[in-house]
């Protein structure tokens, strides 16, 4: 391709002469010499104009604005490739540095620098076939040098140590130490390499270990490698796990029909499958809990169709679940669904809370979740920390002694009744409707256990108030849901003889209204949240613990406006 000849003339140049480079490092690393040493040394202004040329090329192209995005992913790719190969020509001069710099009769060669270099060497070669041809195959093995280099640099490193300490020889084995660091360091630099590629290739950031997890998944449930998938990343989690919807290619809708009795007819632009990969504690509980939910309550919780561990890390691949969201149900349906999907998801909620009710009083510990969040919420808001102040003879608490206060008064009187399975994190995005089948289904699940029900009712309501929404009669349609939620809710306690109820659910609200505030960046909303809370905890604390079943929630005013 013509755009490609400017880029790929120098990228020849680059590829050749950082494996010259290395080739001299390795020549060097055999029998040092003062003017091969030089000559490693000099060399540097040239890789980085060759650099230079390649990155002007492509942003110049990818400025233009003329390619397909195809294109300008590998532009962008190229750029960074670029980069990394001139990295690996510096670690040649880094290691030279090195070695110069400490007593020559202290230099020891080491037989797995030239076995180390030479893997080098030959997936520099990779480099340029695996980039133009789309070779994920081929910048896999790019990237499985770190793992390779990483292992040998421990073991060696580990008999060196043994080795030299006995004969007191430090120095020996900090120069030893030093060249198998930096080699170890171009294994990374070409794993960087192997996830540019393969990013380009996929059309999205991925590295080779999520590369491995979803090729795995995909074909132990469809039989087939990723490339015949189409796979787009939905979202990137705060806390680091990514997501990514799958579906299928045209070429194996067959095979899924077959295979999961998936409908033919469903719309291209469905999921059938989402992955997910991030830290293992966090995804082995939702593995968990999902499965706990089937046992549970059967039918409300997508079904897991494959689990992988890596380490530290793991990844999971969930059956996708048909229907809409509460929060695009909410936002962009007509308002029969929406009263029909609010319906369907008060019926589900009773049905859980009668199939799993212990007849045991737990309490939330509302006030005690607050504040372990409390640090979370100051880092984003800082202006929420305020000393006690004075209105005339009224005086103020600041929020940290409130919230003391308010902890020894949910600790003493507020204890639910009775306790029920529930979501952990009932927010409009996790609750998904099948209009079809009406059916209720539940996402993220990490945070299921048994508790008291109105952590869900209270999360819920939260969820819908901080819906950054300015249109005033969608802003009017939120609030009334959250209202008529609380009054459907409000029935079930009365006939289940919660008397605590609403004394509960201010806790819950000023809980949830807060610790929200550190996912939002609007000053004026997250202040507006923040006011509500206190308002909601200082009318629990003004109380009288003998009118405590007589409380009633000010939940008009809390959630107008």
């Amino acid at each position: 391709m013509t755009i490609f000849n400017e880029v790929n003339e120098n990228l020849q140049f680059l590829i050749s002469e950082v494996s010259l480079q290395v080739t001299n490092l390795q020549l060097y690393l055999k029998n040092p010499s003062n003017d091969l040493a030089k000559h490693i040394l000099d060399r540097s202004g040239y890789f980085y104009n060759l650099k230079v040329r390649i990155q002007n090329t492509c942003s110049r192209v990818i400025a233009e604005n003329k390619e397909p995005d195809n294109i300008n992913r590998k532009l962008k790719a190229l750029d960074s490739i670029a980069s990394s190969l001139t990295e690996i020509a510096e670690l040649c001069g880094n290691c030279i540095s090195n070695i110069q710099s400490c007593d020559k009769k202290k230099y020891i060669y080491n037989k797995k620098y030239d076995d180390m270099l030479n893997d080098v060497k030959k997936q520099i070669a990779n480099i340029e076939l695996s980039i133009y041809n789309d070779n994920t195959k081929l910048a896999l093995k790019i990237g499985q040098v770190n793992e390779k280099f990483r292992k040998i640099n421990h073991k060696q490193q580990k008999q060196y140590s043994r080795k030299l300490s006995r004969k007191k020889s430090v120095k020996k084995l900090m120069t030893f130490v030093n060249v198998m660091n930096t080699l170890t360091k171009m294994g990374k630099v070409l794993l960087n390499i192997s996830e540019t590629i393969i990013s380009s290739n996929l059309g999205k950031t991925v590295s080779t270990q999520r590369y491995n997890s979803l090729n795995n998944s995909i074909k132990k449930w469809w039989g087939v490698p990723m490339d015949q998938v189409n796979i787009e990343t939905i979202a990137e989690t705060r806390s680091g796990s990514g997501i990514s919807g799958i579906s299928a290619d045209k070429s194996i809708d067959k095979n899924i029909d077959k295979k999961t009795g998936k409908n033919k007819n469903k719309s291209s632009e469905m999921y059938d499958a989402i992955f997910k990969e991030g830290e293992k504690k966090k995804l082995k509980e939702e593995k968990d809990k999902i499965e706990n939910w089937h046992e549970i309550y059967p039918g409300l919780a997508p079904k897991i169709i494959d689990y992988q561990k890596h380490g530290s890390s793991a990844s999971i691949l969930i059956e996708h679940l048909s229907g809409y969201t509460y929060e695009k149900i909410l936002l962009t349906k007509s308002n029969a669904l929406l009263t029909e999907t609010r319906n369907q998801l008060f019926k589900t909620l009773k049905n859980i809370w009668k199939e799993t009710y212990t007849p045991k009083k737990i309490s939330a510990g509302y006030i005690n979740q607050l504040n372990k969040r409390l640090d979370a919420v100051y880092s984003i808001h800082p202006e929420f920390i305020q000393l006690d102040s004075n209105i005339c003879s009224y005086s103020i608490l600041n929020f940290n002694k409130l919230l003391k206060k308010a902890a020894f008064f949910e600790e003493k009187f507020a204890s639910a009744p009775f306790s029920v399975y529930i979501h952990g994190d009932l927010n409009v995005d996790n609750i998904i409707y099948d209009s079809q089948d009406h059916k209720i289904n539940f996402i993220d699940l990490h945070r299921s256990q048994y508790m008291d029900y109105i952590q869900d009712i209270s999360v819920f309501m939260v969820s819908n108030y901080r819906l950054q929404v300015l249109d005033r009669p969608l802003r009017r349609r939120i609030l009334e849901t959250a209202l008529i939620f609380y009054s459907l809710t409000k029935k079930y306690a009365k006939k289940m003889d919660d008397n605590t109820f609403d004394i509960r659910l201010a806790l819950a609200l000023a809980r949830s209204f807060v610790t929200s505030t550190r996912f939002i960046l609007d000053k004026t909303l997250a202040e507006s949240m923040y006011m509500r809370s206190r308002y909601l905890i200082e009318s629990v604390l003004k109380t009288p613990t003998k009118q405590l079943s007589n409380y009633k929630l000010p939940i008009k005013e809390i959630f107008t406006g």
